[in-house]
């Protein structure tokens, strides 16, 4: 039996058919590469072959008897891979725009709970590019464990087969309705023990914490955020956006500016936003404030769960013009976020989830949307940003070199807008979704990225 962390179900908890909690992936493929040829029957085919002994692929959600704890993984007896990858072609001409159509569709759609959950389209007449969009619950991976489970799909080669599992893993148990709820009265039962060794490590970070701020190498705080028009009440409504950028120009700027390419894409998305929302009329004089997910995969305690994720807060910089002026800002701010999230236990978020409710927590997100709380208390984050390292060489998915791959992760309620950036094989691919009506026209934010690449390098070389 496979018992979902605190973490994990909390991002059940959190889902309402506004506030959807999966992963999304857009990958472009060049289907010249595949062996044989290309036919939708051998890519699935395939892809069957590559699942079925994956855990995460083949195990679906159960739930404990009067919601007394968290659910957990069983193996899905009746599996059948045309329950999660369906066919689709573009509708004429069948370009960029038609595409992002689409897949904002797809994006916006709730997941069969009572099967794995993962689903992929496979999505024809794109040009002479086959487009894979894929979906999986944030239940199932966060960001690296999403990155990790499509790279055991690829290969390095056309017509090598995929790098094998170090062990067989064996399918989650499934357990009877009376263990689940003599398991769940005993972890509920020793729940006051857990949360007394949380309180003293906690009170110390507060006064830590404290401390930092007074000296002013703290992060940036949650809830000083200003307001804009994407800070709201969302619906389940979405729509995206993707563009490129050349990994090797953002290394440059790095390399001559002495700092990272985080502080690069974090100080492009800073510039992005504010042109934005300057040519909306809706630029605040306050900097936007970034909730930017971070890995503690290498320093987590725990061996189980799917999501090792942590949070640090980072201002933008959107109410500095210049992007020099705003990329040193960026670099110094992210030393001491760096540094402060460092002093706080890899573990802490993941600790506190555990005591995450089923029913009140859902009840808690209901309540909260439709009384638009999100729009009542100050903004405790503007949105969500992500950069996660891909591979430095080509990959090829079901044989099919991959030409690009747009990662796409959830919004909130306050929060109606995600940018998540991925390296690959020396490209920098920029995905950016929201809800539809907190902001109708990705593309005239996410256009803005290789505007501000260019800007940046104009600063460093003016002649």
């Amino acid at each position: 039996m496979d018992r979902l962390s605190g973490l994990d179900a909390s991002f059940l908890y959190l889902e309402t058919p506004e506030q959807l909690m999966h992963v999304c992936g857009l990958i472009v493929l060049d289907p010249a590469t595949i062996p044989g040829g290309y036919s939708y029957a051998g890519l699935r085919d395939t892809l069957r072959d590559r699942v079925i002994d994956v855990p995460e692929f083949t195990r679906r959600l159960r739930r404990v008897p009067l919601d007394l704890d968290h659910p957990v993984w069983v193996a899905d007896d009746h599996f059948d891979i045309d329950h999660h990858l369906h066919r689709l072609t573009l509708p004429a001409p069948g370009g960029y725009d038609e595409l992002v159509e689409l897949c904002g569709h797809l994006a916006g759609q709730t997941m069969n709970r009572s099967r794995p959950l993962w689903e992929m389209w496979v999505i024809e007449g794109y040009g002479d590019r086959v487009v894979v969009f894929s979906k999986m619950h944030h239940a199932t991976v966060d960001g690296a464990s999403g990155s990790n489970l499509i790279s055991h799909l690829c290969s390095l080669e056309p017509d090598q087969p995929p790098p094998a599992q170090e062990r067989p893993v064996p399918p989650p148990r499934s357990p009877g309705g009376l263990e689940l709820f003599g398991r769940g009265v005993l972890n509920n039962a020793t729940k006051p023990f857990a949360i007394t060794r949380l309180l003293q490590p906690s009170a110390q970070l507060v006064s830590r914490t404290v401390a930092r701020a007074r000296e002013g190498t703290a992060m940036a705080a949650p809830f000083t955020a200003p307001r804009t028009s994407f800070n709201g009440t969302i619906t389940g409504h979405r729509t995206i956006g993707f563009a490129d950028l050349d990994l090797a120009e953002v290394k440059a700027v790095k390399e001559a500016t002495g700092t990272t390419v985080n502080d690069v894409v974090l100080t492009l998305a800073g510039g992005a936003l504010r042109g934005y929302l300057e040519g909306r009329g809706e630029l605040p004089d306050s900097s936007l404030l970034a909730s930017v997910p971070v890995s503690v995969r290498g320093r987590s305690r725990r061996a189980t769960g799917a999501n090792k994720v942590s949070a640090l807060f980072a201002r933008l910089g959107t109410d500095l013009e210049d992007p020099l002026e705003r990329l040193e800002m960026m670099a110094t701010s992210n030393r001491h976020a760096k540094d402060h999230h460092q002093a706080i236990s890899a573990d802490a978020l993941q600790d506190w989830a555990e005591f995450a409710a089923p029913r009140t927590f859902g009840l808690a997100v209901r309540a909260y949307a439709g009384l638009r709380l999100a729009e009542k208390h100050p903004v405790v984050h503007n949105l969500v940003i992500s950069n996660v390292p891909g591979p430095p060489i080509p990959l090829y998915f079901m044989g099919a070199r991959i030409d690009a791959l747009y990662p796409l992760g959830p919004v909130f309620h306050g929060a109606g807008v995600n940018i998540t950036v991925m390296s690959n094989n020396g490209r920098l691919h920029v995905g950016v979704i929201a809800c539809s009506e907190s902001m109708k026209d990705v593309d005239a934010l996410v256009s803005l990225f290789p505007a501000e690449l260019e800007r940046l390098q104009a600063a460093l070389d003016p002649s």
